[in-house]
């Protein structure tokens, strides 16, 4: 990476988190350490603050939108999310209700402080990160019309506004990940040691996709707990799901996915059939991405093809 990407870092407690400017995944690492004042000399990890999502690899990293908040951690520290019930266990269990887990985790104090962030300035939001977005889309329209004094029309056109600009960071990401996935292919395709072979260049493109046997004999309904929260999310949880996991969410079916999130049919085939266009308009993606590989493949072996005539023709003066 050569442009600088501004970030969000905080520590296991979350009391203070900084915004910093870093090049790559190992400038974030020393660069969260020194300003949260961690040892310099500790092995530190990176997640994701909002889900503990491990951040290891560069791609990943380059693919995530700007003011994404990590959390550093030392390495025998672990992620937790950001208010406990119960003490910490209750969480853990199925039967708690996602409206619960959502006020646990935003507060009303979150959403509160971020109403009036718009209300002082509305630019605010190119600056609010996707959990920030979330939890303002997530509030009631007749509480934040109340907190902002507006009316609830006005309200409801900005909180449609929040939510596009959540599909668009989504779509960006996904698109990244797609051209992250083309530079590799066309790494691999320019090595002298897959020349012989096109099929690893097309696994490199095809792995969006998951094999559907090893999906259904290996985790047969056994989503993680992760997963699980993301489906009962409120908002277009499809679009949260990486491409493993809703190739999971199709193979597993309706009654499997029924049963793990404790919902009835219709509102499971509801969300199975949201599921499915989201899978499908990525595969779309991936398809359109190998044609134009192709197409440029081709491009290139014309392009040496009549290099090699102009060579064998003989020199004219």
């Amino acid at each position: 990476m050569t442009e600088e990407k501004h970030c969000k870092v905080c520590n296991l407690s979350r009391k203070k988190s900084y915004g910093i400017a870093v090049r790559s995944l190992e400038d974030l690492k020393t660069k969260g350490r020194e300003t949260l004042g961690m040892d310099s000399k500790g092995l530190v990890s990176v997640v994701l603050e909002e889900d503990g999502t491990i951040v290891e690899d560069e791609a990943y990293f380059m693919c995530l939108p700007p003011n994404t908040k990590f959390m550093i951690l030392h390495s025998k520290e672990r992620w937790g999310p950001a208010m406990r019930v119960d003490g910490g266990t209750a969480w853990l269990g199925e039967s708690i209700e996602i409206d619960e887990l959502d006020s646990t985790f935003t507060g009303t104090e979150s959403w509160r402080g971020l109403a009036q962030q718009l209300k002082q300035d509305l630019s605010s939001i190119i600056m609010m990160s996707e959990e920030e977005l979330q939890c303002l889309v997530d509030v009631s329209r007749e509480e934040l019309a109340k907190e902002l004094g507006h009316r609830e029309t006005k309200v409801q056109s900005l909180q449609d506004t929040l939510q596009r600009v959540l599909d668009q960071r989504e779509e960006e990401r996904q698109s990244r990940e797609i051209l992250q996935l083309y530079l590799q292919a066309a790494e691999k395709e320019s090595s002298p040691a897959s020349r012989g072979s096109s099929q690893e260049v097309d696994d490199v493109i095809d792995g969006m996709e998951v094999d559907s046997t090893k999906v259904t004999a290996g985790q047969s309904s056994k989503f993680c707990q992760r997963t699980l929260m993301v489906l009962k999310g409120k908002t277009s949880p499809e679009t949260r799901l990486s491409n493993q996991d809703l190739q999971l969410v199709v193979n597993e079916g309706l009654q499997n996915l029924s049963a793990a999130l404790s919902w009835d049919a219709e509102k499971t085939k509801d969300l199975l059939q949201a599921c499915k266009k989201e899978l499908e308009k990525r595969l779309n993606k991936v398809q359109a991405l190998q044609s134009l590989r192709n197409c440029t493949q081709g491009a290139e072996e014309e392009g040496n093809r009549l290099a090699k005539r102009r060579k064998k023709a003989p020199f004219q003066s």
